[in-house]
């Protein structure tokens, strides 16, 4: 079977967009050779920095021919509809067409056609230039004198060959002929941009294509390149007592910015390992590409290993050694009991020079020491004073803030400059006032200290301001902990300030410390009812604000941590901070405790709190009751996510149906129904129990469809059956037990109370009929169906479940 092999050289290409486009080049391909007719049996991308590869294997010679049968009209159809069908089935003359009978129908016309297969280089040489005009870059460009013309090519980069083969192994491939803007498809490629001779290259099909890139100074496999970056790299930082601190990320971006790796150490001033470590591997990794490594853990020496090329492990291709197994392999900064960074750095050069490399990480070294002195006074200037302290008095007083504490001096400019929070949900500031009420009022909830929650609050956003964040963003939380450690902050404080952010996202962890859980659900709750309050709903695909996220990190946080707090009360809580009245009592009764507390007068504290909880009691039944409609679909937007979130844990979509009502709002308890119901469900009696319940639904639903009378309550009187009597007991007493175990929130055992009822439930349906003559008897039957289902209904809705 032929093969096919592609190239699209061209300038650099960005190296976050490689990846992604080799897969794109691949499905088009593919996905139009098949379209047209062909088959292949594999296919596989490579990429570089210069050039999109595809290798597609035992690839059809050519197109089947296809035979169709198309029906046209009736013979005695008028000429209008028969000249239409000629025209659709591309015939000249209706005596080409043939007459067939069908004993309903009559006779009508057929069109047998018959449309010959094509060879693969005509279909190829078809597809390629749509591929290459409209290919999906997310960005791109026009170049040279074509460029001012209308409908030039545009590319990622100046495109400069294609190369295109088709054939067997057995036989010498033909190039596919087909010109792109001037840029006609041939069977030559070039090597590497420096280290080859600069002559053409010609290839015939992909083995001797990779074997003599390789030999022109180009691996093609990005994954190999990542392979030889990271073993070079380990063994040479374990050749200098180090360990290289991985960076798949980094790893990921490196090898798409050379063709050919060559793993070099540059060194800094030791002075800059003063600079927090996660500053000084985001400094390096950002500027310059760098990795960093730290003090060597002992661990046994490597073994070397040759890394494997496109053919057989070793042929025609570089030795790459690797390091130990685990081989410092942290990708994140130094923690708790993790060594130090080191001051040498490893940098991933695309050319081997002649000196060794040293004049490239010489250079490099320049440029990190100037990034690091520039992170050295951000990390100086944060931990000391302000130049505009006296602007900040009147925000200090807002927050309770202490001045001589760098961090707090953050805060207050924070308060002071307005910064925006949205348009509609007024500024940072104000925002944080609301947060540090709300998480006040969930710390007891999740058993945390409201003194250090409000804390917490107040400084969670101040390093926003700080001059490391301003640099680098991805840092905002991790540098005010460091920061309110370092002036004397409460631990908890400390780790809520970092981890109120979390989790942002599936993978995240979750906090524990019930400081941060009170600070990150404060946080994540005001900003969605505040953006369910504007109506600023996520739609479709479309999130601005990451509400989805939000959301699913409150559920988690929740679930996580197994605490049962009904979200209702608490979204009230939140919209009343929306309410500016609302925000200034709550800040005016804070004042007047901490002043009461001051001066020991209990009952005046006590008389404040009283006052200050009738007012918002009173707000949120004015507030509230207006604005439950929307703390109602919020709800339901949480039910979504609880949906995805346990679909994710392996639960069945039916069985969370079963269980969610539209005000169900502890989430903890929504989870621990479905855990039961699954385990419920496993088991005889549940599979009986769902069999008989649904039964009873059923009849139940069609019934009241009809507008059949039904009992408002059970009456014994008229029980003519031995079964009736047995079954309304048993309802009875599977009531009560079921609502004993409820109330302990033993839903296991609610259900096994419930399962009493699969005998009595089975003999009612096997000996009782429903409908009975007498309306009164009948009307009786159904009421005790309707026991069934109410009582069932209070662990879940067993209509919903499929099965």
């Amino acid at each position: 079977m032929p093969d096919l092999l592609l190239e699209l050289r061209s300038e650099e290409i960005p190296a976050r967009m490689q990846r992604k486009a080799a897969g794109d080049l691949k499905k088009l391909v593919t996905d139009g050779l098949v379209e047209a007719g062909l088959t292949y049996e594999a296919a596989g991308d490579y990429w570089t920095p210069r050039r999109l590869t595809l290798d597609v294997r035992g690839l059809t010679a050519r197109s089947k021919d296809i035979h169709e049968e198309r029906k046209g009209p009736s013979v005695k159809a008028p000429e209008q509809a028969i000249a239409g069908f000629l025209r659709s089935a591309g015939l000249f003359d209706i005596s080409e067409a043939h007459v067939h009978t069908d004993p309903k129908k009559g006779d009508f016309y057929v069109a047998h056609l018959k449309k010959p297969g094509r060879p693969a280089e005509e279909i190829i040489a078809e597809l390629m230039p749509k591929i290459i005009r409209e290919f999906p870059w997310p960005k791109s460009m026009r170049w040279g004198t074509a460029s001012s013309k209308p409908g030039s090519l545009r590319w990622v980069r100046p495109l400069q060959s294609i190369l295109c083969t088709f054939g067997p192994e057995t036989e010498e491939p033909v190039v596919v002929d087909f010109e792109v803007d001037g840029l006609r498809a041939g069977n030559v490629t070039y090597g590497h941009r420096f280290l080859s001779d600069g002559k053409p290259i010609t290839v015939r099909r992909f083995d001797d294509y990779v074997a003599k890139l390789e030999k022109a100074k180009v691996v093609l496999d990005a994954d190999r390149r990542k392979e030889i970056i990271l073993s070079d790299a380990q063994n040479i930082a374990f050749a200098s007592g180090l360990d290289l601190v991985e960076d798949e990320g980094l790893l990921e971006e490196v090898s798409g910015l050379v063709e050919w790796p060559v793993v070099l150490m540059g060194e800094f001033e030791e002075e800059f390992l003063a600079i927090p470590p996660e500053v000084v591997r985001l400094t390096i990794k950002t500027n310059q590409k760098c990795f960093v490594t730290r003090k060597q853990t002992l661990h046994p020496t490597p073994a070397l290993r040759s890394a494997p090329s496109l053919q057989e492990e070793g042929k025609n291709g570089r030795d790459a050694s690797t390091s130990p197994s685990d081989g410092g392999g942290r990708s994140e900064a130094a923690g708790p009991g993790e060594n130090p960074l080191s001051n040498k750095f490893i940098l991933v050069s695309n050319i081997e020079a002649k000196d060794g490399g040293r004049e490239i990480a010489f250079g490099n070294g320049k440029v990190v020491r100037a990034r690091l002195s520039d992170a050295l006074y951000f990390w100086n200037t944060d931990q000391h004073d302000l130049p505009d302290m006296h602007t900040l008095a009147a925000a200090a007083i807002r927050f309770d803030l202490d001045l001589a504490k760098p961090l707090d001096q953050r805060m207050a400019r924070l308060d002071a400059l307005n910064v925006t929070f949205h348009a509609k949900l007024g500024t940072q500031g104000e925002r944080i006032i609301r947060i540090r009420a709300l998480a006040r009022e969930i710390a007891p909830l999740v058993g945390a200290d409201p003194a250090l929650a409000m804390r917490a609050a107040v400084l969670a956003k101040a390093d926003l301001t700080t001059e490391i964040v301003g640099e680098f963003p991805e840092l905002q939380g991790g540098m005010g902990r460091k920061y309110a450690l370092l002036q004397g902050e409460h631990p908890s404080v400390a780790a809520a300030i970092e981890e109120h952010y979390k989790p942002q996202g599936p993978s995240d962890i979750v906090p524990s410390d019930p400081v941060s859980v009170a600070v990150a659900l404060a946080d994540k709750l005001d900003t969605l009812v505040g953006f369910w309050a504007i109506d600023e709903k996520p739609t479709g695909s479309k999130d601005p604000f990451a509400l989805r996220r939000a959301a699913l990190g409150v559920v988690r946080l929740l679930l996580s941590n197994d605490w049962k707090i009904e979200l209702m009360p608490v979204f009230e809580m939140a919209l009343s901070q929306l309410r500016e009245d609302s925000i200034e009592k709550r800040v005016e009764g804070y004042e007047q405790r901490q002043a009461a507390q001051q001066s020991g007068d209990v009952d005046g504290e006590e008389d404040v709190i009283n006052a200050v909880s009738g007012f918002e009691k009173r707000l949120r039944s004015d507030v509230i009751e207006e604005a439950h409609p929307v703390l109602l679909d919020l709800l339901a937007f949480f039910h979504d996510r609880m949906k995805v979130y346990l679909r994710d844990l392996g639960a069945r979509h039916d069985l969370i149906d079963a269980v969610l009502t539209e005000r169900a709002d502890n989430l903890l308890l929504i989870a621990r129904r479905v855990e039961a119901l699954v385990v419920f469900l496993n088991t005889e009696e549940g599979q009986n129990l769902l069999a008989g319940t649904k039964r009873a639904a059923n009849i139940l639903s069609a019934e009241e469809k009809k507008g059949t009378q039904i009992a408002d309550a059970v009456d014994a009187a008229l029980f003519n059956l031995d079964e009736e009597r047995a079954l309304s007991s048993a309802v009875n007493q599977a009531e009560k037990e079921a609502a004993q175990a409820i109330q302990k929130e033993d839903f296991s055992g609610a259900m096994i109370a419930l399962s009493a009822l699969r005998e009595p439930v089975d003999s009612f349906f096997e000996k009782v009929l429903v409908n009975d003559e007498n309306p009164a008897i009948r009307a009786n039957r159904l009421a005790l169906l309707a026991r069934i289902r109410t009582a069932t209904n209070t662990v879940a809705d067993f209509s919903k479940i499929v099965g």
